[in-house]
């Protein structure tokens, strides 16, 4: 069997983002826009947690998380999942603010993400909204990532991949988040469930909650 890309790693950052609900701009959209414009963003939430070896285990460690003003409207369908509102980001920082104080939380490490592709989209397009990388460049890879959505296909194979599901076939308690999303809570029933899938012995059984 491959090694795992995090069998030779000490630190992991399970990570998620709440957003307003709109797509990101294509790239050939914010390249034909007037000359000065600025795109609206995306990120409205981010929570971090760490999880550190102890011996043969994973520990959880510290959090980061913030809210992010946007500069831009929220969808309504997106306020029903994570009760999130526009006037509750109004002193909240904007993403170039906190930028470092990310990345410096992340560090060097590998980020464990349930469909990572749109925590590495939301990333990138704000770092280049920010000016840090141009349109269409990644500050952060796909190489940094580990998917639990990729990983519950394999183990269950013809399942649904959302969260939800996975963490009832896991029987993991996501109790808390029947009432709304929050970017910490899902990443901590993100890195629960990669936990289990790496490493618990966990027999499949069909979801209670799709």
């Amino acid at each position: 069997m491959a090694a795992q890309p995090w069998e030779d790693r000490n630190r992991l950052i399970a990570i998620d983002i709440e957003t307003t609900g709109r797509r990101i701009p294509r790239l050939e959209d914010i390249r034909k826009a007037p000359k000065g414009m600025r795109q609206p963003g995306v990120v409205i939430e981010i929570g971090c947690i760490e999880v550190v070896r102890d011996g043969a285990n994973w520990v959880k460690g510290r959090t980061w998380e913030s809210r992010v003003n946007p500069d831009a409207p929220i969808h309504p369908d997106s306020i029903k999942v994570h009760n999130i509102r526009p006037n509750d980001l109004k002193t909240a920082p904007r993403f170039p603010q906190i930028a470092d104080e990310l990345v410096a939380f992340i560090g060097d490490d590998l980020m464990v993400a349930h469909a990572y592709e749109n925590e590495m989209d939301y990333l990138n397009y704000e770092f280049a909204r920010g000016g840090r990388i141009g349109w269409g460049e990644q500050f952060f890879p796909e190489q940094r990532f580990i998917c639990t959505k990729e990983m519950s296909h394999e183990r269950f194979p013809g399942a649904s991949g959302s969260l939800d599901a996975l963490c009832d076939r896991l029987w993991l308690d996501r109790s808390d988040r029947f009432s709304h999303h929050g970017a910490l809570l899902d990443a901590d029933l993100t890195i629960d469930a990669f936990l289990k899938m790496a490493y618990g012995d966990i027999e499949p059984r069909e979801a209670v909650f799709e």
